[in-house]
């Protein structure tokens, strides 16, 4: 039960620097902080599987995506620059933090006495009918869970294609008709000298 707390206001506390960060990265930081609490917090429930794809899935790839996104709107604004070596000022957090995860993990990994939830057994990771399997986590995503899980692939493909009908736009209103015209006009002359040769 303390776990929970400590991972509850741990959440709530990330969830809010997400929000109020100053700069955009600080933002990404305060997403991942919170991402990895949130996977902690799946390893207390013994849903190791969702523990896993929480890592992987969301702080691998989409924390990677935000980060490749802020660097491209910011490049060309202005130089950056370099300022001083913060990376041995770093090592004492890295270091409490690293042993904060292995303590919780010991934690995690010591408690052999959970009560089962209703109509699930405990058991070894991976098998089926046990509490937050890969197989019963799939069950319920295609069974139970399947509207919910449409809608919101529906929703991101409606998200995908709205970036791209906005980036279009921007892209032909950077310039007038007569300017790409013009460009086309020069690549096709270029590509027709490089033919003769």
């Amino acid at each position: 039960m303390i776990l929970f707390w400590i991972l509850s206001i741990l959440l709530i506390a990330t969830a809010v620097w997400t929000i109020t960060a100053s700069k955009p990265v600080y933002s990404v930081v305060g997403l991942l902080a919170h991402f990895v609490a949130l996977a902690v917090l799946y390893l207390s429930l013994s849903a190791e599987f969702l523990a896993v794809m929480q890592i992987i899935v969301y702080s691998g790839a989409i924390l990677v995506l935000f980060v490749f996104v802020i660097a491209l709107l910011s490049s060309g604004v202005a130089p950056f620059s370099v300022g001083p070596n913060r990376l041995p000022k770093a090592l004492v957090p890295v270091m409490g933090i690293v042993i904060i995860a292995f303590g919780m993990l010991i934690y995690a990994v010591s408690r052999t006495s959970m009560p089962a939830p209703t109509g699930q057994t405990l058991g070894p990771v991976g098998s089926a009918g046990v509490f937050g399997s890969v197989a019963d986590f799939g069950r319920a995503l295609f069974t139970t869970q399947l509207l919910p899980f449409e809608v919101t692939a529906f929703i991101l493909m409606v998200a995908v294609i709205g970036v791209v009908l906005l980036a279009g736009d921007a892209m032909e209103s950077s310039g007038s008709a007569a300017q790409a015209k013009q460009v086309h006009r020069e690549m096709r002359e270029a590509i027709l000298r490089e033919g003769d040769r």
